[in-house]
């Protein structure tokens, strides 16, 4: 997933499964960066934070404090949990 056409196609597909999930978080948080993007894609795929740091290939620390910069941008509040958000959306 590290080259970009890589994962361009993967997007399209993922997509296609998960009723345009990527569009519409496009469309209604444009303000996320492409990482952030790959961020709601593994949770949207129900991956561990473990997981999801080999995927991208930083720390379990790195990964946490990327979630929590994603809540700050999402907008969710203190008691609300990211991963049953990103699974509804």
């Amino acid at each position: 997933l590290k080259l970009q056409e890589d994962w361009e196609q993967f997007e399209y597909h993922f997509d296609a499964v998960h009723g345009d999930f990527l569009t519409r978080l496009r469309q209604e948080y444009s303000n996320l960066s492409p990482n952030e993007q790959k961020l709601c894609v593994f949770l949207r795929l129900n991956l561990n934070t473990k997981e999801i740091a080999n995927l991208l290939g930083i720390s379990v620390r790195g990964v946490e404090v990327a979630r929590y910069r994603l809540r700050k941008k999402l907008g969710l509040k203190r008691g609300q949990n990211l991963s049953k958000f990103i699974l509804e959306y």
